[in-house]
């Protein structure tokens, strides 16, 4: 049975068929429909909740006041799958790599690879899974519920943010050499974008690529690059012409065994501790000119989209923690007594984790409207925009309330809270700061001076 929860309005007449699927429904009756590949239409229904039986012998469930959103049997079956995989050979290991700053990329993907795990929306012909968008959705939200904060990022890195423009715009021989082998987990994948004096300001880049005949020498630094200790290659943003701002830039591959190339230091940071994260340096390294991905000049554009990406993956994962936090936080407070009660039954407890998990919910649906937007193609940008600033918002607040909420022993390094803290605080800083999610969207809204 394949069930869609629609929000309900009202629909003046009959409707027939949505994507090849046909039955008959008396007016009124009907709001939405999503085919298996999580592709559909939507109408409106007058009444609910009410069945309808479908030709195709699916069947559609319609509630007032939900939004139009669809996890088959087949996405369901996928998390259990993704869950108990985390549980049983991440989870784990969470403490060790934690002290160790880093954790074994080329061990952990490899096995992911093997229950088709990476690259779950790319073309099988370039090592995918090829499936629909609600896959990526579950993965994010259940990376989230992984107990730290380092090793989601990691693969998240390698899985949404250092190979969507490959996927997109890369030849098919970029994508055989560097994307495949990726998506076997045979290949750690790192994105280069920041440099020390051009964070959020991405158009400020200075690390330039000069062609000489066929290949591109490159100069320059990048720095705060997650997995750019264990890259084997890198979606490295650089200057291609001397055109200021946002024009001359373009995307490279480029391999990390390339001679003039060096790790100059791996970086100890506040939280995140079990990624790496280093300053890379470039000294006349030469790369191919035909590991252009798309067109020479179009790398800030194809930048951009893969920004996208990474913004959804991450307030995706950012439900999956919160949701995660407070189910351990109201676990503890059932258990811890104060003045003679389950803290629990604390008037302001309940309200106050109660408001939080209404928030997480609210953020839960929006991500699902915009995963409903970037399956029909649409721009999704200032949904990825809300969703990834309200997300960096949230989790703050979850974090610091569980913590709170835990008392000493939460803020104690061998527990959780301080851990979840700690990590926290980076969503709001990495994939572009609130105060660029904010300019972006007065931007978009118009809120700009005449």
């Amino acid at each position: 049975m394949i069930r869609a929860r629609a929000l309900i309005k009202d629909f003046p007449g009959p409707l027939r068929a949505v994507d090849g699927l046909s039955f008959d429904v008396a007016p009124g009756e009907i709001y939405g429909l999503l085919g298996p590949n999580g592709a559909g239409k939507t109408t409106a229904m007058s009444s609910g909740p009410t069945l309808c039986s479908i030709a195709s012998g699916c069947s559609v469930v319609a509630e007032r006041g939900a939004h139009l959103m669809l996890f088959t049997s087949e996405h369901d079956l996928f998390r259990r799958t993704v869950r108990d995989f985390f549980a049983r050979e991440i989870n784990p290991r969470v403490d060790e790599w934690e002290a160790a700053h880093q954790f074994p990329a080329h061990e952990v993907l490899p096995t992911m690879a093997a229950l088709g795990l990476l690259g779950l929306e790319y073309d099988p012909a370039d090592g995918g899974q090829g499936a629909d968008h609600w896959y990526t959705v579950i993965f994010g939200e259940e990376l989230g519920r992984i107990p730290c904060g380092g090793v989601p990022m990691a693969i998240a890195v390698h899985t949404d943010m250092a190979t969507p423009s490959l996927a997109r715009f890369g030849s098919p021989e970029l994508k055989e050499r560097y994307l495949a082998p990726a998506m076997r987990g045979e290949m750690v994948a790192a994105v280069a974008v920041t440099e020390p004096d051009a964070g959020s300001d991405v158009a400020a880049i200075k690390t330039r690529a000069v062609r000489d005949g066929d290949q591109w020498v490159i100069n320059g630094s990048k720095l705060y690059i997650t997995n750019g200790v264990q890259a084997d290659w890198l979606c490295l943003l650089v200057r291609t012409s001397a055109e200021g701002g946002y024009r001359g830039m373009s995307q490279v591959i480029f391999p990390t065994s390339t001679p003039g190339f060096a790790v100059s230091r791996a970086l100890r940071k506040l939280g995140n501790h079990s990624s790496d994260t280093a300053e890379l340096s470039f000294v006349d390294a030469r790369v191919p000119v035909t590991n252009t991905v798309g067109g020479v000049g179009r790398g800030f554009q194809q930048q951009m989209q893969q920004f996208q990406n990474e913004r959804l993956i991450a307030s995706y994962m950012a439900v999956g923690q919160c949701a995660f936090a407070l189910e351990r936080t109201i676990d503890y407070a059932r258990q811890r007594r104060a003045f003679g009660k389950p803290l629990v039954e604390h008037q302001w407890v309940q309200y106050h984790l109660a408001e939080l998990s209404a928030e997480v919910d609210l953020l839960r649906q929006y991500n699902y409207a915009a995963a409903e937007a970037y399956i029909a193609g649409l721009d999704a940008t200032r949904q990825a925009t809300v969703a990834k600033l309200t997300a960096g918002r949230l989790v703050r607040k979850v974090a610091d309330t569980c913590l709170q909420f835990h008392g000493g022993i939460g803020y104690m390094d061998e527990t959780w809270t301080s851990r979840f803290f700690r990590d926290s605080r980076l969503l709001s800083i990495g994939g572009g700061v609130d105060e660029v999610m904010l300019s972006v969207l007065a931007r978009l809204d118009g809120i700009v001076a005449d």
